[in-house]
């Protein structure tokens, strides 16, 4: 009688035991279910009002679709060595999704670990690149922003004429491309000589100073293709200074408030714009979607638009260019 009552206590213990270990799992399973994913935003640099658009709607779709969104940026946007070391930082730091803006083609390739690209997915944004751990790329044909810039600096210029380049990160992705457009699109008009090419490290004053150079060099210069905003406004500003609006021509690429303000008062003739605020809301919602299994489209183009004192007021345009979110 002793030994079943042991019997039977031995056997209501390991049932117990068991259903224990049972609902833990569950538990343990149920948390990991409910926790909230973290998302890594990771841009090209920390400061400027493009990529404070894309922080914005990014955060905006991070609220949206309940998930932790964590932001990295370097100070600026040509240390491709510490956007390298802020990938890993965020792979350390235990995110779910990834959501990039690469500085250069090889980033994610030479910070990446075996679980990037499975099971953390990877979103590219803003920078085209080709990489099988990205699941998806949203921005800018890049070499249509360049072919626009420059159609629209041959139509200021006419079909003879001086111009100049002002570039930024030598061999950077969106650099080289828009350049290719640009070059491209002026080879069509050969009567336009280009006269100098420069580049500026995404620096206001030496784009600035670098226009001053070239007015003094070049004072017959009928026109400036500047490629990043930053750069336009240095342009613009040196233009400016040197009472030129008008006589150099100046087309820009991005629009924030302080183009648009040059653009009203005449010192720059157009910029293309790009969709800041798309590529953060859709890098987010398509990291989100792969997360949760759902197949994502490989590309996005999110499209440009010749912005020009004549069509910056249109209501469409109006919501390009200060897009807002109820």
């Amino acid at each position: 009688m002793s030994m079943k009552r042991t019997t039977l206590a031995g056997g209501l213990v390991l049932l117990l035991l068991t259903i224990m270990v049972a609902v833990s799992s569950c538990t343990v399973a149920t948390d990991d279910a409910d926790k909230k994913k973290n998302v890594a935003l990771i841009v090209k640099m920390k400061h400027g009002d493009y990529w404070n658009t894309v922080k914005m709607a990014a955060e905006v779709a991070a609220k949206e679709f309940d998930v932790n969104l964590n932001f990295y940026a370097p100070d600026y946007e040509e240390d491709i060595l510490g956007q390298v070391e802020l990938i890993k930082q965020a792979i350390q730091d235990g995110t779910d999704a990834i959501v990039l803006a690469p500085s250069d083609p090889m980033a994610l390739e030479t910070a990446a670990q075996p679980r990037v690209g499975k099971s953390i997915p990877v979103i590219i944004i803003d920078s085209e690149m080709e990489s099988a751990k990205a699941k998806s790329f949203i921005g800018t044909d890049q070499y249509d922003s360049g072919l626009k810039a420059g159609e629209r600096l041959a139509q200021l210029v006419g079909e003879s004429g001086k111009v100049a380049i002002l570039s930024y990160v030598t061999k950077a992705g969106n650099a080289e491309h828009r350049e290719k457009g640009l070059l491209e699109a002026l080879r069509r008009h050969p009567g336009i000589t280009i006269v100098a090419k420069e580049y500026t490290a995404s620096d206001k004053q030496l784009a600035s100073d670098l226009t001053s150079q070239l007015i003094t060099e070049h004072p017959d210069l009928d026109g400036i293709a500047a490629l990043n905003a930053t750069l336009s406004l240095g342009a613009a500003e040196e233009i400016d200074r040197r009472g030129l609006a008008g006589s150099v021509r100046i087309v820009a690429i991005d629009s924030p408030s302080e183009v648009l303000s040059y653009i009203q008062e005449g010192v720059i003739q157009a910029t293309i714009t790009q969709q800041p605020f798309t590529m953060g809301y859709l890098g987010v919602k398509h990291a989100v979607d792969s997360l949760r299994g759902v197949q994502v489209p490989a590309r996005v183009d999110t499209g440009t638009k010749v912005i020009d004192l004549e069509n910056m007021f249109w209501s469409e345009n109006q919501k390009l260019l200060f897009p807002f979110v109820k």
